[in-house]
């Protein structure tokens, strides 16, 4: 039986999906047998993070009872399977959130990890991801705002007996004004699990619909990215050779 790990933020625009994507993607070329669900039915958008924005099966589909969790199954060309939220208005009517729980176990029948996008917020949907899945990892940025939030789903999440392994800290900016590792940890008494600087190849690498990971994979946030999922599993970084320039760059973001 795989792992489900739900993704969570208390707010949105905190990188989430970028992070679940190339998480995912890091998982299965370390060779875990790994899918990735959008979980953010009302705003659903890894399909477009991860170039499939009009894959005519959909989750939900699935949650209207039309068809089966694995007919909306996507192989992506890196061999990751990803199960995406149709983007029309139409997909909408008819969903019901109850029939999620049943297709994710499913899912984690067969695979390693089960990697949630949940909804950012604290509504019904965030609420179902929590709910379904093993582990919890809480996304945040380095401001109060994103930590309150964060906090919010800390104690939801326990709520549901849901066990959290930590946060991860994304768009790091190094701003005198962005809380310190000892702050946030003093506040959320969670572990740190990652943290990624903010890149200016992520807006890149979404408007070209490949994950960053494979776009510029030594890219600071790349870099990032990879010794988080490898440590979410584990296992050592696959890490590509770099020339001294960018190994001065990625230590100067740290």
């Amino acid at each position: 039986m795989g792992r489900i790990i739900a993704f969570i933020s208390g707010k949105g625009g905190v990188g989430k999906t970028t992070l679940v994507s190339n998480t995912a993607l890091v998982l299965n070329k370390l060779g875990k047998n790994t899918i990735v669900v959008d979980g953010n039915v009302t705003t659903p958008n890894l399909s477009m993070h991860l170039g499939i924005p009009l894959y005519p099966i959909t989750l939900h589909d699935v949650l209207k009872g039309d068809v089966n969790i694995k007919e909306a199954t996507y192989i992506h060309p890196t061999g990751l399977k990803v199960i995406p939220g149709g983007i029309g208005i139409e997909d909408l009517k008819g969903m019901n959130l109850d029939l999620l729980p049943e297709s994710i176990f499913s899912l984690a029948e067969d695979s390693d990890f089960v990697l949630v996008d949940g909804a950012a917020g604290l509504g019904k949907e965030a609420l179902k991801s929590m709910e379904i899945a093993d582990d919890v990892v809480i996304i945040t940025n380095p401001d109060l705002p994103s930590i309150t939030e964060a906090l919010k789903v800390k104690k939801l999440s326990e709520e549901f007996n849901t066990n959290v392994m930590g946060t991860v800290v994304n768009r790091i900016n190094k701003r005198k004004t962005e809380l310190t590792d000892d702050e946030i940890k003093s506040i959320l008494e969670l572990p740190i699990l990652g943290k990624i600087p903010e890149d200016p190849l992520v807006p890149q690498s979404i408007h070209k619909k490949i994950p960053l990971v494979n776009h510029k994979s030594n890219s600071p946030a790349s870099i990032a990215i990879k010794r988080f999922s490898s440590n979410l599993v584990g296992e050592e970084p696959i890490l590509e050779s770099q020339s001294i320039f960018q190994r001065i760059a990625n230590w100067l973001t740290k």
